[in-house]
């Protein structure tokens, strides 16, 4: 008997598969760093550098520190993160942006994919907000579909679609930057020491560096690794100084790239990556390597697309099972137990949003609103997870964690700063979009960020009734 228990006991001993700090250095870099961001970046030429670094310094480590702390003592993600240090209402706003966020995201993303496809077919489209709508309706409704058919396998695509989509590209549009240069062309933007700070011309001319914000966002998420090193307490901060400079390295190299290339004046927001490599091929007597490079940069943001689909919609889910927070019929399974009813509800906002793409006469522009108002709904999570980070130190001191970030309090002071004044600076309309109405500018930005952030998680607290309370077992099937 004593024999069998030795092995039942040995059997059930749990396994810690260990990863080193270089690998998830590596992961970390692969879920932050993308091609899309370039363009917005290389508006400010040489000083792009300043404005990638600086919200790197206040916002990336800081979140990825303060989010390791969290992650090393706390399961269930930032929805416990911060009902357990404020509140389960606030968990849920919590967990509501995360996923609302994305409402957003993807027509910002797909009107990338829109006009980056534009050149592959037709460059001129690009400019086209019918074209962009239908691509983003397309592609999100097919989506959809892939995801409800619980399709396997899905999440491999993220790792090929850095490969292929970010890296390959990333540093042929480099290489060709410099080939560019080496010929004697004169760069577009000048690459002098004047020209590292961004030309101050009042607030509005700072707007552009909160974009930076959203393509830093998403390190709480690999913040569940920490827990996967050997000495979490030094190999932690090693991996995140690391994954720091390369993410660094691949957002500023291309935007630079793209700067030398194309003035900043005729530089498309969604169109930027190929109007660099459309220039770069064109000198060299190679245009029809184009349409090569636009299907890569498509194939990967769709799996970008496809792996980010179900994932928060999913999350927001269980816990609104648990607690009551959607009303049943948005807590429904289809047969292959995928949150459908959700991502179909979802898919009719971002189609009403892919129309505005027709309506607004600068793809531009659109782009532009769209990334805003989707970093200022991420932003409202993360100033709750920093504050949540701080009570739980003070609060819970004695509660084991696997990793303890320094100087929390510190770090979430900087944090919380630089994530309010992000919020608050995306209501400014930026200096390279003056030409348009700041009324209509502000009406849109606010009612889709305070509306779809605040209001429509307050309206779901305020009716929510005891019978939306289910149990995780209970897995109804639409």
């Amino acid at each position: 008997m004593s024999a069998s228990n030795t092995t039942a006991r040995t059997r059930k001993a749990p396994v810690v598969a260990y990863i080193s700090w270089v690998a998830l250095a590596l992961m970390t870099t692969s879920s932050v760093a993308s091609l899309r961001p370039a363009p917005t970046m290389a508006v400010y030429g040489l000083a792009s550098i300043f404005l990638y670094v600086i919200p790197a310094l206040v916002f990336l480590l800081p979140t990825a520190l303060v989010s390791a702390e969290l992650a090393s003592g706390w399961e269930g993600g930032v929805y416990n993160w911060v009902s357990q240090g404020l509140s389960k209402p606030l968990g849920f706003l919590a967990v509501w942006c995360q996923f609302a966020m994305t409402i957003f995201y993807y027509p910002s993303l797909l009107g990338f994919v829109a006009s980056t496809l534009a050149y592959v077919i037709n460059p001129d489209l690009a400019a086209s907000g019918v074209w962009t709508a239908l691509v983003i309706m397309v592609c999100y409704w097919t989506g959809v579909w892939v995801s409800s058919r619980g399709t396997s396998g899905v999440a491999g695509l993220a790792s090929a679609g850095l490969i292929i989509g970010t890296l390959i590209p990333g540093t042929l549009l480099v290489i060709l930057g410099v080939a560019f240069l080496g010929q004697g062309n004169e760069s577009a933007a000048p690459m002098t020491t004047s020209n590292l700070l961004p030309a101050w011309a009042g607030l509005s001319s700072l707007v552009l560096i909160v974009n930076n914000f959203l393509s830093y966002s998403g390190m709480e998420m690999n913040a569940v690794h920490v827990a996967s090193l050997r000495k979490p307490g030094s190999e932690f901060p090693r991996a995140m100084f690391l994954a720091v400079g390369l993410v660094l390295v691949i957002f500023i190299l291309p935007a630079l790239a793209i700067s030398w290339v194309v003035p900043a004046e005729q530089l498309s927001l969604t169109a930027g990556v190929m109007q660099a490599f459309d220039a770069v091929f064109a000198a060299f007597g190679s245009q029809w390597l184009t349409p090569i490079l636009g299907i890569m940069l498509v194939a990967a943001s769709l799996s970008g697309m496809l792996t980010w689909l179900a994932g928060p919609s999913r999350g927001l889910l269980l816990i609104s099972r648990q607690e009551g927070y959607l009303p049943p019929v948005l807590q429904r399974l289809n047969k292959h137990g995928v949150q459908q009813n959700i991502l179909v509800a979802q898919g009719l906002v971002t189609t009403a949003i892919a129309m505005a793409y027709a309506f607004i006469p600068d793809v531009s522009s659109a782009y532009w609103i769209f990334s805003v108002i989707t970093t200022q709904v991420y932003l409202i999570m993360y100033l709750l997870m920093f504050v949540a980070a701080v009570r739980l130190r003070r609060n819970q001191p004695d509660h084991p964690r696997g990793y303890r970030a320094p100087m929390l309090t510190g770090l979430c002071g900087i944090g919380f700063t630089a994530s309010l004044a992000a919020l608050l600076i995306g209501f400014v309309p930026p200096s390279q979009f003056g030409s348009g109405s700041i009324g209509v500018y502000l009406a849109v930005v606010a009612g889709g960020a305070l509306g779809l952030g605040l209001l429509v998680p307050y309206l779901f607290l305020r009716l929510r009734k005891p019978t939306w309370k289910t149990e995780p077992a209970e897995e109804a099937v639409a």
